[in-house]
């Protein structure tokens, strides 16, 4: 797997950092900054690290993106990247194998149910859960019922399976159109099925961006976390550093901005410009710490 090249821009320690525009924001900014080894970065891959893009499959992480990780990580507890793709996908398409600096990058796909670690190289997962291989039988079927085949993209993640309607004649209607009879498909087959931006996935249940959060800050021990997304799917993942704010782990909420998803912007504590703007907050913030 390939991987970027450094920038030859150097971190410039004098560049701002973005405010947060609360005050849960600004307390979980400064725990960071004062204690960044107990600290844990964790982001979203789609929207987030790599541009949206019509195919799946062409994602990519932003350019610099993975210079500003691999800037970042020694400085902190960890840097977690937490995607509903395979694990081994979100490495491949974000070039995470082999970067020096990156040596214990975490890559948890498929909502946690998959965990990739840089320093070994290899994917633990469970095995797939039946109702998935139901679910990728009937598709063809159902979407040609509802008349939505023309321009609608499968994407089958092996642990899950995602319609894509960004390349239909009307994306969000065929999205609304679909949203109901794949709900029930889902349900007949013991799945759920998690809407994003012009796509609609149907998953195992009991497994989100919020349980992988919970579960990978707690057994690092972090004493201060930031989690960055961009999707519906990451709400979740929101919800879980509320919870961890209850119990006195101090969070940053960062919202890769766009136009599709409004509710992440309403919540989040710092809102910057899609990938650009978090690789730009990812660079600030390990030109900070030294």
């Amino acid at each position: 797997m390939g991987s970027h090249t450094d920038p030859t821009e150097p971190l410039d320690p004098s560049a701002p950092l973005p405010a947060p525009v609360t005050e849960a924001g600004r307390a979980g900014l400064e725990a960071i900054l004062a204690r960044p080894g107990k600290a844990v970065i964790a982001l979203d891959f789609d929207g987030t690290l790599a541009p949206i893009v019509p195919d799946p499959e062409q994602a990519r992480a932003h350019p610099d993106a993975v210079p500003a990780l691999a800037a970042l990580a020694p400085k902190v507890a960890a840097v977690t990247v937490i995607t509903g793709r395979p694990a081994e996908v979100a490495v491949r398409h974000g070039g995470f194998a082999g970067v020096p600096g990156l040596d214990h990058l975490v890559v948890l796909g498929h909502y946690g149910a998959e965990r990739w670690d840089a320093d070994s190289g290899e994917v633990g997962a469970p095995a797939p859960h039946p109702g998935v291989a139901a679910v990728r039988a009937e598709l063809p079927g159902l979407l040609e019922r509802a008349g939505a085949a023309r321009g609608v993209r499968v994407e089958d993640k092996g642990r899950s399976v995602a319609v894509h309607t960004r390349r239909a004649a009307d994306p969000q209607a065929a999205f609304e159109a679909l949203r109901a009879p794949l709900t029930d498909l889902a349900a007949r087959h013991g799945l759920i099925v998690e809407p994003g931006r012009m796509v609609l996935e149907l998953r195992p249940p009991g497994m989100d961006k919020g349980v992988a959060l919970l579960d990978h800050v707690r057994a690092t021990g972090a004493a201060a976390v930031l989690y960055a997304g961009d999707d519906l799917g990451d709400l979740p993942a929101f919800a879980a550093v509320d919870t961890l704010r209850a119990d006195g782990v101090p969070g940053l909420l960062v919202c890769s901005g766009s136009d599709e998803v409004t509710e992440l912007r309403e919540r989040a504590d710092l809102v910057v410009d899609g990938p650009a703007g978090v690789v730009g907050l990812l660079r600030a913030l390990a030109a900070r710490l030294g």
